[in-house]
This record gives C-alpha cells, sequence and structure tokens, in this order.
C-alpha cells in the first residue's frame, strides 16, 4: 500500500484544528508543535487544504487557519484527495491500462484493486468530525478509568479498617 506521511499528517493536522479552534484561526505553529510535525511542511499542507476549500486562512496577529466546514461536513477522503495522495494498492500506473507485469495485469491486480477500492470508499465514510468524536471518547474512558482506580481519601480509611 502507498500511503505516504503526506496524508496521514493533513489528516492529523485537520483533526487537531477541528478540535482546537473553536471558531478562530489557529496558528499553524501552534498545530506542529501539539503534533510534532514541522511548521514548514504543515504550511505547505494547509496551502492545499485551503486551495481546496476545506480551510480558511487569516493573515496578520492572531491569523491562522479554520475549518471552511463543520468538522461531520469534512470526509477524510476530502482531505486525502486535497493533499494529492492518491490510495493506491497495485503497482500499476493509473495511466497505463495495460498493465502492471509488461503488458498484462498481475494474477492478484483484482484483489489489490478491490481493496483499494475499499480503502476509498472507507474513508470516503469517516468524518473529522468522526475522528474526533472518537479521539474526545477514548480520552474521557481513560479519565474515568484512572478515577475509578485510585481511591478517594473517604474510601481508604474504610477499606483498612474493614481489614481488622
Amino acid at each position: 500500500m502507498q500511503l505516504s506521511s503526506k496524508g496521514r499528517y493533513a489528516v492529523m493536522a485537520m483533526a487537531d484544528l477541528a478540535r482546537t479552534s473553536q471558531g478562530s484561526a489557529v496558528p499553524v505553529a501552534a498545530i506542529a508543535a501539539r503534533q510534532e510535525l514541522s511548521s514548514t511542511y504543515l504550511e505547505q499542507l494547509f496551502s492545499k487544504l485551503r486551495r481546496a476549500g476545506l480551510v480558511e486562512s487569516t493573515r496578520g496577529p492572531g491569523g491562522g487557519y479554520q475549518l471552511a466546514f463543520e468538522p461531520h461536513d469534512i470526509t477524510i477522503s476530502d482531505i486525502m484527495q486535497a493533499v494529492e495522495e492518491p490510495v493506491k494498492m497495485t503497482r500499476c500506473h493509473i495511466q497505463n491500462a495495460s498493465g502492471c507485469v509488461g503488458d498484462s495485469r498481475c494474477l492478484t491486480h483484482d484483489l489489490w484493486r478491490a481493496l483499494g477500492d475499499h480503502i476509498v470508499d472507507f474513508l470516503g465514510n469517516v468524518t473529522l468530525g468522526d475522528v474526533v468524536d472518537n479521539a474526545s471518547a477514548k480520552e474521557y474512558a481513560r479519565a474515568s478509568a484512572a478515577r475509578s482506580v485510585s481511591p478517594s481519601n473517604e474510601e481508604a480509611p474504610r477499606k483498612a479498617s474493614a481489614g481488622r
């Protein structure tokens, strides 16, 4: 499978933006710091995302980027296409209809092509909002589990006296 860091970084940055913007512009440097990515590289990705109409930019003090649509209206596929990240499972070139092994297709071509189609369908059905909601739910569950594991100050004396 050929999926470079470009697509992954774009999705990470957009998820960060969806989570933190609260209707105001977020500087690329802030996203880069939180995600531990190069701000120069992210700026290139955001330029493509802006041209695709997925984000809006604000210049000057307090400038940065914000989503052009609600997170649940932006699919992961939209982001991947905006940064020109194709999902390619076969080694043949899209323009070359003849085949991947000389002039013919390899024996497993249709298998890999079908898998690629499933991935594209999947990414087209997952929204940025789904990603952020899922991450928030997991963080909430971890925090709840951590609170329930550590005994409160009131419970500790009762547990100690119950053992006597």
